[in-house]
């Protein structure tokens, strides 16, 4: 069986490293909010070039708390895209704030910066935050997202849940906006075993407003200074994130070769894939996507022969149940994209001969 993802394979290549940082915290003693989650936030800006990273409990509570950090408030509008996962909206209706969508380019799947500027301007000043989504591994466009949202006085998060190391104009993803959010759930490309994340920010006070949210707001002990919840990153993943986080690199180059491969492989066929990068774009290929209209049909010959692929999303946010409210909203690119995309197997434990089985799969079927 071909996964789409494998967190067993990564454990299993780094299994004595991980098995020393469980019982380094098992032997402490200290398991909330110790030396191994300062000791990774320390590890993980330096990665990322500098700047302040705050251990939280997932993704979702990053991307909320990062919001919140920079004053989004009940009843703020939030613009993002709705080709993404549910969490990322969720997120905002935490705050109680108001999702508003915004339509991605056809070619990229990533947010359309004009798109962006006609929906800002549209809202007249309502809008005081953007959520950019690094889908897939590729990171947006953030130069022109930023400077689209700086014209109309909106914050900037990025969610980089897909996007650990990706780089654009040699900056790493999450180091463009005011905040950043990482998810480490384990099917990403750095994943604990079990549920965390994290804010970065290079704001020494947006960086503290989340230290102080993400744990009841308190700065002294059992004296609250904000209203805060609770969020916190455990020493257990912090260690395990510790071991796996020199191997990140290492990781997400083989998932471009793999992706590089695939590209060549397949490159005669009726699909369309997003672009790989280019000068400007270092992609890490979270995910390895194509496009088809026969995509249920292509998902079904590929599971027949114990080949799982996935997608990633089946229904944009606005279509979902849930947002009813916002089925109003005219997305035609998201939604068929939607429609489309097919994610193949890339995770760093794939063999090419793995590789070779997929690409065999997806040439049969077309023939």
């Amino acid at each position: 069986m071909l996964l789409t993802a494998d967190p067993k394979s990564d454990y299993l290549a780094h299994a004595d490293a991980i098995h020393a940082a469980i019982e380094r915290v098992l032997a402490s003693g200290v398991y909330i909010l110790g030396p191994e989650v300062a000791a990774f936030e320390a590890e993980f800006a330096a990665y990322q070039g500098g700047g302040y990273t705050l251990g939280v409990a997932n993704g979702t509570e990053g991307i909320e708390l990062a919001l919140r950090a920079l004053g989004v408030t009940r009843g703020d509008r939030v613009a993002t895209v709705a080709n993404t996962v549910t969490a990322t909206v969720s997120a905002i209706e935490q705050i109680g704030a108001v999702p508003v969508f915004v339509e991605i380019d056809p070619v990229t799947l990533l947010m359309d910066p004009s798109a962006l500027e006609s929906v800002l301007a549209r809202e007249g000043g309502a809008v005081r935050a953007v959520v950019a989504v690094h889908l897939y591994g590729h990171p947006a466009p953030m130069p022109e997202l930023i400077a689209c949202a700086r014209r109309h006085g909106a914050w900037v998060v990025e969610d980089c849940a897909q996007a650990h190391g990706a780089r654009l104009q040699g900056r790493r993803a999450g180091t463009w906006g005011d905040a950043a959010a990482f998810s480490f759930y384990p099917t990403k490309n750095l994943g604990a075993i079990g549920d965390g994340g994290a804010v970065h920010t290079g704001d020494a006070a947006v960086a503290d407003r989340v230290r102080l949210l993400r744990q009841y707001g308190w700065r002294t002990r059992y004296v609250a200074e904000m209203p805060g919840r609770n969020s916190r990153l455990d020493e257990l993943q912090a260690a395990i994130l510790r071991a796996k986080l020199p191997h990140l690199d290492a990781g997400n180059a083989r998932r471009r070769a793999i992706a590089a491969r695939y590209d060549t492989a397949l490159a005669d066929l009726p699909m369309v894939r997003p672009p790989l990068g280019s000068a400007q774009v270092e992609p890490v290929f979270h995910q390895y996507v194509v496009r088809t209209p026969q995509r249920e049909a292509l998902r079904s010959a590929m599971q027949a022969q114990s080949i799982l692929c996935g997608v990633l999303y089946p229904t944009p946010v606005h279509r979902q149940p849930a947002y009813a409210n916002a089925a109003s909203t005219s997305l035609p690119l998201s939604e068929r994209a939607c429609s489309e995309v097919l994610c193949l197997p890339c995770h760093p434990g794939l063999t090419d001969s793995g590789v070779d089985e997929v690409v065999a799969a997806v040439r049969s079927f077309f023939r």
